[in-house]
């Protein structure tokens, strides 16, 4: 647990996970990079300041956790782990968490079809490929920033929590929310509308929903008190 409610959301982009943490009772401040996104998360409420993390300005600020929702891949994982060593109070929480998806196999092969044939050199083709579940193909990402804490020495050991839950969307709803993944982003625009089409056309044969299985993986692990 966090002693205290003053968080700093790395990596905010528009403010979805913000948000909910103000719902929770928390006081936000919010580091994005991208000013547009930085813009509209302040149109929905939250405070942002636009750095990276590793380049942010603190300004003698402390707070009780350092979150990052599905962002801290793009962090330095020893940079980002000294800046939230930092900024944290004695007993405060870093604890970047990734949401992973399972969506059905119609889904996930038209996904991978798709962008195969845009994107062939692509980590996402190449991941499509190797098989097995989305938790083992992060794994590797979670013992890299697991390890960044550990080199830092300002924290507890560090550990993994896992939460399962899931989500049904419409055809609508997953087409509107795939060109913001990451591997979506880097698609030219042509290539983005095939993509889509193909993953369309997958989710009208199977009735046009789909409920897919997450998995929300933290790594976290808490600033250490320094005795005085």
């Amino acid at each position: 647990m966090s002693p205290g409610r003053d968080v700093v959301d790395v990596g905010c982009g528009t403010g979805t996970a913000s948000r909910q943490f103000q719902e929770a009772g928390c006081t936000v401040l919010g580091v994005e990079p991208d000013a547009r996104m930085a813009d509209f998360a302040r149109h929905s409420g939250v405070d942002v300041e636009v750095a990276t993390f590793e380049d942010w300005d603190p300004a003698a600020r402390q707070f009780d956790a350092v979150v990052a929702g599905t962002a801290w891949h793009w962090v330095d994982p020893v940079v980002g782990a000294a800046k939230a060593a930092q900024v944290l109070r004695p007993g405060g929480r870093l604890a970047p968490f990734h949401h992973l998806f399972q969506a059905p196999p119609e889904v996930t092969q038209a996904m991978a079809s798709a962008y195969r044939q845009v994107a062939p050199d692509s980590p996402f083709s190449r991941s499509s490929q190797a098989g097995g579940s989305a938790l083992d193909l992060y794994q590797p990402l979670f013992a890299k920033i697991a390890d960044g804490i550990r080199q830092v020495g300002s924290f507890s050991e560090p550990e993994q929590w896992q939460y399962d839950w899931e989500r049904t969307y419409s055809r609508d709803e997953w087409l509107d929310q795939l060109p913001t993944l990451g591997s979506m982003t880097q698609l030219q625009p042509d290539k983005l509308t095939q993509v889509l089409a193909e993953v369309g056309a997958a989710i009208d044969a199977i009735g046009g929903r789909f409920t897919a299985a997450y998995t929300t993986v933290v790594v976290t692990a808490q600033a250490q008190v320094i005795a005085r």
